[in-house]
């Protein structure tokens, strides 16, 4: 969540960021609120003061000889009224929380605002490949090399599903595995999260309250547990409630899972095979730091997730998008994009983003700075680095050759058994 005493300060203004992002929020019902807060707090503050006193005085009166039946009915009567209006306070506080749960983060200043009519590609890798043959399609691919399974995959788990076989098994592994040791190389701790997570994993990551319906929940699993959508919402979580001392951040990690995401609604034409399902494999970058680390780690994931397709040797362009196409819980995100030639467009296959502190607050996490001992919230970074289902099929529509088969990139060969090229399958 923001500080919310960025919108007691000047409400206007935060509503103009927010109006980047396309959403328009009126904050006077929350000020409203807000206000009613304080002036409770003021008259409980004020009634317990009175009480102890009074309470103070009583046994003094006492040994004095006075009456004071009438004074503890009146303390006691007080006692039900703070009741009373602790009770209001927790309501209003209630509200306020809530309020301010479902609010997205702030777009970073240099962000344009709209959506994605407004993203601005910044880096191009390499160039859109030419065939002197014609091109298959990456499902076409898939079936003549035996790579993967679509109907099978449909009939175990119905539509976006499908099943790695033989060598499509091998390259999907070899990829996962060309992630890992790449950034195990540049000091990330390896992680592999559990799948099952409770619901202050997704409150924090900033996916419930507002996108509870984006995951699977298990309805029959002991709590509120959902599958994770990504490792991202469980490594966000790590040190939630937690405290750490300056000198341990920034923490690094990278975390392997498979991600399951309901992707509600009609598949279009041009998300078949894998390109949208609802399981797919990826390894996750993400850290957390100081708020002055936090521009330099964000450039060095989105470097590591460039790197990976380049070495790959894969067409790609790097984009930053507009306010209004990052997702709610992120201040900036740069997209990159994988070129798909019988597409002729690009995907995504990396959204690195830096929530700043939004995720933090949610989540309670926080250090101690050196300097003067105070306490502050982290900011947390995430990158995919990568998501498979798309790199998969750029792979074998880039890489395919005229007589059907798939060039397999000089990276992965060391994963493949020394394999340099798929080949149709024989019928």
């Amino acid at each position: 969540m923001i500080d919310v005493n960025l919108i007691r300060n000047n409400p206007q203004a935060i509503r103009e960021r927010y109006l980047k992002r396309g959403k328009d929020i009126d904050f006077t019902a929350f000020l409203q609120l807000d206000e009613q807060r304080k002036q409770i707090i003021s008259q409980v503050e004020q009634m317990k003061a009175q009480r102890n006193k009074v309470s103070a005085q009583i046994p003094q009166l006492k040994k004095a000889g006075q009456d004071v039946a009438q004074t503890i009915a009146e303390m006691k009567a007080l006692g039900d009224e703070i009741a009373k209006q602790d009770a209001e306070l927790g309501k209003v506080n209630e509200q306020i929380r809530d309020f301010l749960l479902r609010l997205p983060n702030l777009p970073d200043e240099d962000l344009l605002a709209g959506g994605k009519e407004n993203n601005q590609p910044i880096y191009t890798y390499g160039q859109k490949p030419t065939f002197d043959f014609q091109p298959k399609d990456h499902v076409e691919l898939a079936k003549s090399l035996g790579l993967i399974d679509y109907e099978r995959g449909a009939k175990l788990a119905g539509n976006g599903s499908w099943i790695y076989t033989g060598l499509g098994a091998r390259l999907e592994w070899a990829l996962l595995s060309y992630f890992i040791d790449s950034h195990d190389q540049k000091g990330y701790t390896f992680m592999l999260p559990p799948y099952m997570l409770g619901y202050d994993c997704g409150l924090t990551a900033g996916q419930f309250p507002k996108f509870e319906d984006d995951v699977y929940q298990l309805a029959n699993a002991e709590g509120n547990k959902f599958l994770l959508p990504t490792a991202e919402t469980a490594l966000v979580n790590y040190y939630r409630d937690e405290i750490l001392a300056e000198s341990q951040l920034p923490k690094k990690f990278y975390g392997y899972s498979a991600c399951f995401r309901r992707e509600a609604g009609s598949y279009r034409s041009e998300e078949r095979g894998m390109i949208r399902g609802h399981q797919f494999n990826k390894v996750e970058l993400f850290q957390y730091t100081t708020p002055e680390q936090s521009d330099a780690a964000f450039e060095e994931m989105v470097g590591m997730a460039c790197g990976l397709v380049e070495g790959l040797g894969l067409h790609f362009q790097l984009s930053k998008l507009a306010a209004g196409d990052c997702s709610d819980s992120m201040a900036r995100t740069y997209d990159i994009e994988i070129y798909i030639p019988s597409m002729d467009i690009y995907k995504e296959v990396s959204s690195a983003s830096n929530a700043r502190d939004y995720q933090a607050r949610r989540g309670n996490m926080r250090y101690r700075r050196e300097s003067d001992k105070k306490l502050d919230y982290m900011h947390t970074l995430n990158a995919s680095g990568l998501a498979t289902s798309r790199v998969f099929p750029a792979l074998l529509e880039q890489f395919q050759n005229a007589d059907g088969s798939v060039t397999i990139p000089e990276v992965l060969r060391k994963y493949m058994g020394g394999l340099e090229k798929i080949c149709p399958v024989k019928k």
